[in-house]
């Protein structure tokens, strides 16, 4: 470490001789901007990077270009860079050395790109990196010794990738990092080391992996882990021999899995869990918790809970612990819809009970048979977990004669083109249907028929552009439907009129240009709709009574579609980063502002919010990500008394007395999130909380006159 601090010290009179110089040539297809330090040469079908920036550059943006391969050190001569963006650049390989010298950066984005492979020596020199953004890619090896010289780096995005394992010591050197992203990958299991080393970890995302258990001993190593991201992982089963004990863990997401049965210890070794997520799995019964003394909500809605004299433990136990808990019956019919927290003992009862033996074996379910089945060549059948294995073998037909007790079939990266009819004979206790990268253009009408118990159906990254309602028949319990990466042109109001108990529907990375909301008015129960990364400029209203969470993250709205919101009375969330809005026009939300928590804003080109921009959210909204915007003042947050994240990084501050609203609010809340000053020179880079001397002047000015936040 005393080498860091020395070569730090170097640096910084090398960095701070440089800052006294001025950008003065720029590269004609390049945006310049002296003042800030920045180079802008987006979408400019550059093949290398231009000769002509100046040295000087602190920000350098390139992405959009056709750059395939950066030689190494081409970034030497730029030693005050501290932010480079090359996302959707072509790019298949990060050389040896390409990145030496730029000892000052401290964001670096490579995501939208090619790279396969992460070669051992690709990301040296860069011992002051905080960011590194690798979604998106193709990533299918991370070489051990990668992150040897990333010392500093705080955040490491490896999302949407297609990773499917992890070495030994993969993460070793990162000794700051406190939240690394392996949501949306291919991991089946982790090499036991495979996380070691990474002491100061506090959140881990394996979400929308193929887990079929829990990487307990590679899990082990995170001592002050506390948030986990488990969900959409084919989890059938949670019990306490899969050995999840984290000390420190406060937030477990287990959403969205496969889950049927969880033991009342399986959480035993975790004391300080505050929140445990099991939505929409397909949980009939839970027994009662143990050693969860901290325990605050446990929600357990979209499962198909069973509201009898099994539930009875489990109630009691909420209402003994003050235990919030989400679920509503589905069994018996007499109490479907209601709150299985609100329910009285005499609503809990069992019918027909000739005796305490019949009793255990409803709460314990009926064992089932595990003596050995059959199996096509090319597969691998489990009778232990019910999981049938086909991935990337070559078939280009699907197989036959799998296990009829199978739940999970996975026949990723395959070659069928089309589904005939029929392809699943005798599948009738199959839960997860897993069919991405599998070039398939064509669902036969029948083709999924005989699947009654479906409820995950994954078709990513395949070349759909239509799905007819004759294809559909036969899932009535499918709940989540995944058409990502394919090439519909507009949401498919078939779908949603075929399977009425969708839940949550993804089409991102598709071709949709126009959003018609009452395309959903047949998703009677749809809650979550993905649209990330279409062309989306126009959004037409319609009813979506139900409709929870709407994701238009990067597309090209240029304006809060406010109109269309009237319609989406339950809507929590909303993303609509990545769009050019530029400007938060007056009452942007106000449709949506008795129900909305989550807003994501964040590098959307934002430069002015407008004083009545967030109305009618203060009492609601949990969260607001707003970085990466071009914002040099905020209008008042006094009134937001629920929120608990606001994130303002990367913004270009001014810390005046029209920001001193907002320092006053910073000091008297306790949140996460980053918010740092620009301007006054002399404040750059302190958080605007703690800028306290900056803001003195504006105490004075506050007891005689009010302050004006319009910026």
């Amino acid at each position: 470490m005393w080498i860091y601090l020395n070569l730090l010290l170097w640096l910084s009179l090398l960095q701070a001789s440089s800052e006294r110089k001025v950008l003065t040539d720029c590269p004609k297809v390049c945006i310049c901007d002296n003042k800030k330090r920045s180079v802008v040469c987006q979408n400019q079908n550059l093949t290398k990077v231009p000769d002509s920036i100046p040295q000087v550059t602190q920000k350098l943006d390139l992405q959009g270009n056709v750059l395939k391969v950066i030689p190494p050190r081409v970034f030497e001569p730029f030693h005050s860079l501290n932010h480079l963006d090359l996302q959707n650049c072509q790019l298949k390989q990060v050389e040896k050395g390409t990145f030496q010298g730029l000892v000052f950066l401290s964001y670096l984005n490579l995501a939208s790109n090619n790279i396969s492979v992460l070669h051992k020596g690709s990301l040296d020199g860069l011992i002051l990196l905080r960011k590194l953004v690798l979604e998106h890619n193709q990533l299918k090896e991370i070489q051990p010794g990668t992150f040897n010289q990333l010392p500093y780096l705080n955040l490491l995005n490896l999302a949407h990738n297609s990773l499917d394992h992890l070495p030994d010591l993969a993460f070793k050197g990162l000794f700051s990092a406190w939240w690394i992203r392996l949501s949306h990958n291919a991991l089946t299991s982790l090499a036991p080391e495979s996380l070691a080393g990474l002491s100061r970890l506090r959140r881990l995302s394996l979400d929308h992996n193929v887990f079929e258990a829990l990487p307990w001993e590679a899990l082990s190593h995170l001592h002050g882990l506390a948030h986990l991201d488990l969900g959409h992982n084919p989890l059938t089963h949670l019990g306490k021999e899969e050995g999840l004990a984290l000390p420190e863990l406060r937030y477990l997401t287990l959403d969205g899995a496969s889950l049927q049965t969880v033991d009342g210890d399986a959480f035993s070794r975790c004391p300080l869990l505050y929140t445990v997520d099991l939505r929409d799995n397909q949980l009939k019964m839970l027994p009662s918790l143990k050693g969860l003394d901290r325990l605050h909500k446990l929600n357990l809605s979209g499962n198909p809970l069973r509201c009898d004299c099994a539930a009875q433990p489990l109630r009691d136990w909420a209402v003994r612990n003050w235990v919030m808990m989400d679920g509503q019956c589905q069994e018996p019919r007499l109490l479907r819809g209601e709150i299985l927290e609100s329910l009285r003992e005499k609503d809990l009862r069992c019918q027909d009970l000739g005796d305490e033996g019949k009793k255990q074996e409803l709460i314990q379910g009926l064992e089932k048979d595990k003596a050995a089945k059959p199996c096509p060549l090319a597969c691998t059948c489990s009778s232990v977990s019910n999981h049938s294995i086909c991935e990337n073998k070559g078939l280009r037909f699907i197989p036959s004669g799998f296990p009829s007790t199978t739940q999970l079939l996975d026949l990723n990266w395959n070659q069928f083109t089309t589904v005939p009819q029929f392809s699943f004979r005798r599948l009738d206790q199959l839960v997860s249907l897993h069919l991405q990268h599998c070039k398939i253009t064509h669902l036969a009408p029948g083709a999924l028929k005989g699947l009654g118990q479906l409820v995950y159906l994954y078709l990513s990254n395949n070349q759909l552009s239509e799905l007819s309602t004759a294809a559909l028949q036969g899932i009535p319990r499918l709940r989540y439907l995944y058409l990502d990466r394919n090439h519909f042109t507009r949401v498919p109001r078939n779908i949603l009129w075929a399977l009425p108990g969708l839940v949550n529907l993804h089409l991102e990375n598709n071709a949709l240009q126009h959003l018609v909301l009452s395309d959903l008015a047949d998703g009677k129960n749809l809650q979550r709709l993905h649209l990330n990364g279409n062309n989306i400029s126009q959004v037409s209203p319609g009813p979506a009574q139900n409709l929870e969470g709407l994701y238009m993250g990067s597309n090209q709205l240029q304006a809060v579609p406010t109109g269309a919101l009237e319609g989406l009375p339950a809507l929590r969330e909303l993303e609509l980063s990545g769009n050019p809005l530029k400007i938060l026009q007056e009452g942007a939300f106000m449709p949506v502002a008795k129900s909305l928590e989550h807003l994501y804003l964040n590098n959307t080109g934002l430069q002015q919010i407008s004083p009545g921009a967030f109305a009618g959210l203060e009492l609601g909204l949990r969260s607001l990500y707003l970085e990466k915007n071009k914002l040099q003042t905020l209008p008042a947050m006094d009134g937001f008394i629920q929120l608990e994240v606001i994130n303002l990084n990367e913004n270009p501050l001014h810390c005046d007395c029209q920001l001193f609203p907002l320092h006053r609010w910073f000091v008297g809340q306790n949140l996460p999130g980053e918010a740092t000053c620009e301007f006054p020179p002399s404040a750059r880079g302190q958080k605007v909380k703690e800028a306290t001397a900056i803001f003195e002047a504006c105490l004075e000015e506050s007891s005689t006159e009010p302050i004006n936040l319009l910026g």
